[in-house]
């Protein structure tokens, strides 16, 4: 999954036409969008199971404990859909680390979804797979954190017959960053990979994460700044993980759609980085400021924390691509808008954080 490590938010919303973008390049035939009226959906408490067919769905849920991969797991038990023939199955390398209440309620395979083994075991039977692509810091190269990660899930997918997969993507595809960005080259790279197989195919493509601010609460609270390489006033999308969980969800649960297409999940608005600033202040009730820094800075943090040479390059490569548009290409409509603004972002997750 592209952005769960990403921590840069860039993007400078214009029309798709300006890139001369054709969004069926996608795989020779993918449809920008189809399937993206989930995205109505979002805000309701719970999720219904009324807009699926009656037929069996057996769920795999890749990454269950992460940060987007929880959220999924609670929206699909927080459903109706557990009483119309839907179970769950988990992939998840420490099983304790799952809530003691969702245990009972789930079919658990122990171990890494990347290992050939654990994800044919998992996938007998499947129907519908949650696919998330886990953060790999010391990988020796971004197409082997992504391509080579998801390579034996591709081979049990295929032989399993696995239907549906929704998978955690990123946004720039088409653009003429996508052979350079880094992860997001490698994620684009890993659907490619994944709508291979034949299964029909969601790739839900994110701009970055507005939690990742969250990374940053320390300088935020210490210092009432946070650092990004990015131009302080550029706007871009950015979206909360609960949103990108609730629109994945609602996928799982849905078994009528079918092809392979690309579902963008935008956020509710475009913000620079000083706006971000600006509301983290009002939330915060302190003075809060944003501070770029270099390319060169921003991959020497990376290294200094341990991160192998290759992955902070992806990192780098990445946030230049945002810089110079990557994000641009996809223009916001109804269907691509979600309901979590910055501003009800750090008062729920952010403040908590920086205040505790």
């Amino acid at each position: 999954m592209v952005n769960k490590a990403d921590p840069d938010f860039v993007g400078d919303a214009r029309r798709q036409s300006e890139h001369g973008i054709d969004r069926r390049r996608f795989l020779g035939g993918l449809v920008l969008g189809a399937g993206a009226g989930m995205l109505a959906s979002l805000g309701a408490p719970r999720f219904s199971h009324a807009a699926s067919t009656s037929m069996r769905n057996r769920i795999v849920v890749t990454a269950p404990t992460g940060n987007i991969g929880h959220q999924v797991l609670h929206n699909l038990l927080d459903s109706d859909a557990l009483h119309s023939g839907v179970s769950i199955r988990v992939i998840a390398r420490d099983p304790s680390r799952l809530p003691t209440a969702t245990r009972g309620r789930i079919e658990v395979v122990q171990g890494s979804h990347g290992d050939s083994a654990v994800v044919d075991e998992a996938f007998k039977d499947a129907d519908t797979v949650f696919w998330l692509c886990p953060a790999d810091p010391t990988a020796e190269s971004v197409m082997a954190a992504y391509v080579g990660f998801t390579r034996p899930a591709c081979e049990a997918i295929t032989a399993h017959g696995v239907r549906r997969v929704v998978g955690i993507s990123a946004l720039g595809r088409g653009t003429p960053m996508a052979a350079s960005a880094g992860y997001v080259t490698a994620s684009l790279a890993m659907d490619d990979l994944i709508a291979g197989t034949g299964a029909d195919f969601r790739a839900l493509t994110m701009p970055s994460f507005m939690d990742n601010i969250a990374r940053q609460a320390k300088p935020i609270r210490d210092q009432g700044v946070f650092f990004l390489p990015i131009d302080g006033d550029r706007k871009l999308p950015a979206v909360a993980t609960r949103d990108i969980a609730s629109v994945a969800a609602s996928l799982l649960l849905d078994t009528s759609w079918s092809g392979r297409s690309e579902v963008p999940v935008l956020g509710p608005e475009d913000l620079s980085f000083n706006e971000m600033a600006s509301i983290i202040s009002d939330v915060l009730g302190k003075p809060v400021r944003y501070q770029q820094v270099s390319f060169e800075a921003y991959k020497a943090g990376f290294v200094q924390r341990g991160m192998s040479e290759a992955m902070a390059q992806g990192m780098t490569d990445m946030a230049r691509a945002k810089n110079e548009g990557l994000d641009s290409a996809v223009q916001r409509t109804p269907a691509s808008r979600t309901a979590t603004s910055f501003r009800q972002w750090c008062e729920d997750e952010l403040r908590p954080v920086v205040l505790r």
